[in-house]
């Protein structure tokens, strides 16, 4: 699978959905602000970042392309603000396709240090059950910065090392560290009989490797959670909480894990989507309120079938409730990640299509927006940019992020054939 193969299937998925044909009114506000800080060329730049970005403490951005670079295989990449104004890029690193990885689709972390971690979908030991066959079945690297000023990229883990692959193959998701500085992460698959996904640890030891620990195998059966492609997010309490596409009935669960004295991590799921206007397929991840709610996005379901924007609320009991902030499918529809909060409590995110619908093939290319809460309830959608294609980008598969002024950034995929993906910055 490469990117322009990706990019056709997504497109092609989105064509297959019947359009809901509504007056659209834009939102934009007046002060809205849009700026494209970089195009890739799809060349030794990179092409197709699925992936957000994340800043350091002097105000570069760093991110992941799912290909392009010097052998297709993908890059890391940072943007520099140039003082002359504009944004510079500098491919990090550019992987090969064999055992350092291929194909990156999350997005890194920083450790304490500066170094960088992340996932690769495929690349590493190769195993004939780990798709797409024959390509890898995903690591987990490091790029660490080096005197001389080049970033050096280490393989932490590969993940299927002996047959039977029970600790887990192509990781979509990104990282996260705990306090103690272990990573978290999930896989998609594990095992040889399409066995969903695994919740995974890496503990760092002492001579400078990593070891592998499985926290959860999901099995994919009608009373299981399969398919996480999201990554986790920590409480303060130590439990870990994430989503899963697939299980139960089909449509995606949202669980926790639960670390025990034993040692084994018990399993709860929270909350099993029933497709429809109830959501279904929850690709991107969680992110907590103070006062402890979870909210998370789906791709598809909600009363016009585009997706929808929830909130689960813990019971005194242990079990949590469900209620619908926002229904996509009017502008913006097909939410691939999570959400953010702003300070005043709002929320913002993208969707992969919708916005204009006359462009990307009649879909629409999609939108940022921002969901505002009310006293009644109701959080309204706000468009506060509707992409076009060539112009300033198509595709949004991942989240947006906020700078320190409280301006977002984002990437785009690119169509593979006009755009090849860019880096945004919106002033709300």
């Amino acid at each position: 699978m490469n990117y322009k193969k990706f990019l056709r299937a997504a497109s092609a998925a989105l064509m297959i959905v019947v359009v809901i044909t509504l007056a659209l009114t834009s939102g934009a506000s007046a002060q809205t602000k849009f700026t494209t800080l970089y195009r890739f060329k799809g060349g030794k730049d990179g092409a197709s970042p699925l992936a957000s970005l994340i800043f350091d403490q002097a105000g570069n951005l760093y991110g992941t392309t799912y290909a392009g670079g010097a052998y297709n295989f993908g890059t890391v990449f940072k943007l520099t603000p140039r003082s002359s104004g504009g944004w510079s890029e500098r491919v990090l690193y550019s992987f090969t396709g064999g055992a350092d990885g291929r194909w990156p689709q999350a997005g890194l972390i920083f450790d304490a240090a500066g170094n960088l971690y992340g996932t690769t979908e495929s690349g590493g030991i190769l195993y004939p059950y780990c798709r797409p066959y024959n390509y890898g079945c995903g690591v987990v690297f490091n790029l660490a910065l080096k005197p001389d000023g080049v970033w050096k990229e280490s393989v932490l883990y590969s993940f299927c090392p002996v047959a039977g692959c029970s600790d887990g193959f192509n990781p979509y998701a990104g990282l996260i560290f705990d306090p103690q500085g272990n990573l978290y992460g999930t896989t998609r698959e594990w095992g040889i009989q399409e066995r969903r996904g695994t919740v995974f640890e890496l503990i760092p030891n002492s001579d400078g490797s990593w070891k592998e620990k499985v926290l959860a195998h999901l099995y994919g059966t009608r009373r299981d959670a399969a398919a996480p492609q999201a990554g986790l997010i920590l409480d303060q309490a130590g439990n870990l909480y994430g989503t899963t596409a697939l299980g139960v009935g089909g449509c995606g669960t949202v669980f926790e894990l639960t670390p025990t004295p034993w040692g084994p991590w018990t399993r709860k799921i929270l909350y099993e989507f029933r497709c429809d206007k109830d959501g279904q397929n929850p690709f991107g991840g969680l992110i907590f309120d103070p006062a402890g709610n979870l909210y998370g996005t789906t791709s598809r379901g909600g009363g016009y079938l585009g997706g929808i924007a929830f909130k689960l609320t813990p019971n005194s009991d242990g079990t949590w409730t469900k209620s619908l902030i926002h229904g996509f499918g009017k502008h913006g529809k097909y939410l691939y990640d999570s959400l953010i909060f702003d300070t005043a409590g709002n929320l913002y995110g993208t969707t992969s299509a919708g916005g204009h619908l006359s462009d990307c093939g009649g879909n629409g290319c999609g939108v940022v927006f921002k969901l505002t809460p009310e006293t009644d309830g109701v959080w309204p959608e706000k468009e506060l940019h509707g992409f076009s294609g060539g112009k300033d980008g198509a595709y949004l598969y991942a989240g947006v992020i906020f700078d320190a002024a409280g301006n977002l950034y984002g990437t785009t995929a690119g169509d593979g054939t006009t755009t090849f993906g860019s880096v945004f910055e919106i002033t709300p």
